[in-house]
């Protein structure tokens, strides 16, 4: 195997207990190649007047024959549930004999949620930058506004 950098894209790795089901990805993606259902359930939540309503996932499938390998829905996902794993060898990829060259390359849920475990941590701040206004402390400003003009 190629020694290649600790970041490098593999696959997308699906976290499913971050996924609200937006569609996000799915209607970012340029070539169209997640596939997702789900289904709403309501529930009474303790203390509330009304019942609450929820997404439901029911499939999230990548067809890694269509991907471009962009990122596009890694980057627009609001709640962190899509992430890039150094995986290479998933089936789909071909042999030299030529078995499972096409007909394995969507991949459901299960096996994008495996992959999870291999995506590496975040980079570390950079030390030098500015705190985070969330973080600062005695600055007088609310977080997120611009530079003291709100």
């Amino acid at each position: 195997m190629t020694n290649l950098p600790p970041r490098t894209r593999g696959v997308i790795a699906l976290l499913e207990a971050n996924c609200t089901v937006c569609m996000i990805c799915a209607r970012e993606c340029p070539d169209w190649c997640i596939h997702i259902t789900s289904h709403t359930e309501v529930e009474q939540q303790p203390g509330s007047a009304r019942p609450r309503s929820r997404n439901v996932l029911d499939r999230f499938a990548i067809d890694y024959g269509q991907c471009l390998y962009c990122g596009i829905c890694v980057e627009v996902c609001p709640f962190d549930a899509l992430h890039w794993a150094p995986e290479f060898g998933y089936p789909g990829t071909g042999s030299i004999e030529g078995e499972g060259a096409v007909a394995e390359l969507v991949h459901e849920r299960d096996v994008l949620a495996t992959w999870v475990e291999k995506v590496p941590p975040p980079p570390a701040l950079d030390p030098a930058a500015e705190a985070a206004p969330e973080t600062a402390t005695g600055t007088g400003r609310r977080p997120g506004s611009l530079r003291g003009r709100t």
